[in-house]
């Protein structure tokens, strides 16, 4: 199962990003455990600069923007190869 972190404060962008995560895994039809992160400590121990960021078993994918769906499910089945 893939662990997939939102990294953010909770604000508009880092709500859209966990929106598009959900539902990508969703429409992918795999199991992953969706998780928010919103403590600044452990935001920062990922070298994020700014939020949202987008974590996928441990590996930043993604920081400062929001990605689409489409590159949130290249990453995903990436990720699954790898695991």
């Amino acid at each position: 199962m893939l662990t997939i972190k939102v990294l953010g404060s909770g604000c508009a962008n880092c709500k859209r990003v966990e929106q598009i995560a959900r539902k990508v895994v969703s429409d992918m039809g795999i199991e992953a455990d969706v998780v928010k992160v919103t403590d600044y400590n452990d935001i920062a121990s990922y070298n994020v600069l700014s939020t949202p960021g987008l974590v996928i078993n441990e590996k930043l994918v993604s920081s400062g923007r929001i990605p689409t769906p489409a590159e949130v499910a290249t990453w995903l089945a990436n990720a699954l190869e790898t695991a």
